[in-house]
């Protein structure tokens, strides 16, 4: 079976389909069979008459392009509302079981598997389950992916609590400060790396700047389990 991650962040818009493509790239680049896996996605854009998810692209583009598109994102709906309620305004429902089970083909054909949520852990994915959740039953190490912005301090200690505290406490393998748009007039993005590096017990893994790459080298692969 796979080793994976899963990539989470701290809240909406702090660049999880970034960082998570770079990974994604970092692992395909030393040979790994890499596979890709965003249970649910809203948002989601009529192409040629199809409906596609811009971020389950991006993530099968950065793998290589492994199984189908169809595979990376089994579930997908056009409001931009969370997934639930987005699957409610086309008179649908987000499948559970479809959420978990979707997993079990990346699972089996590649050698790791990273895993998007929707939002950050306590974002809702069906009417009944969390990303949260997922996270716990799949058992990968989060990724937690933090916007270097001003307020991103608290609003990742919040997440590595959440994290701590849900059921049993979800493992982290760390985190990764991503600056999703010029920071420019915003002076805590010169001391948001140190502080939360200072302040949280998960390691913090790497920064990425805007539209760069990871500032140092991780071994992805030893993280993954």
């Amino acid at each position: 079976m796979a080793r994976g991650l899963f990539i989470t962040g701290t809240g909406t818009d702090v660049g999880k389909t970034y960082v998570a493509a770079l990974l994604a790239r970092a692992l395909a680049s030393t040979g790994k069979r890499v596979g890709v896996y965003k249970p649910v996605a809203s948002g989601c854009e009529l192409r040629d008459g199809v409906l596609k998810s811009s971020d389950a692209v991006a993530l099968w583009e950065a793998a290589g392009c492994p199984g189908t598109l169809a595979q990376v994102c089994p579930q997908m709906f056009s409001a931009p509302l969370a997934p639930h309620l987005a699957a409610r305004a086309e008179g649908q429902r987000v499948d559970p079981q479809l959420l978990r089970s979707g997993l079990e083909f990346w699972r089996e054909s590649c050698d790791v598997v990273l895993v998007e949520g929707a939002g950050g852990l306590m974002s809702p994915v069906s009417d009944d389950d969390y990303n949260a959740d997922l996270a716990d039953e799949f058992g990968y190490p989060l990724v937690v992916v933090a916007a270097n912005e001003l307020g991103t301090i608290n609003a990742t200690l919040q997440t590595l609590v959440v994290a701590d505290t849900f059921r049993d406490g979800l493992a982290i393998a760390g985190i990764v400060l991503n600056s999703p748009q010029l920071t420019s007039g915003d002076r805590s993005a010169d001391s948001n790396a140190d502080e939360l590096a200072r302040r949280c017990v998960p390691p913090l893994l790497a920064t990425v700047a805007h539209g760069g790459g990871f500032d140092a080298e991780i071994d992805w692969w030893a993280l993954a389990r």
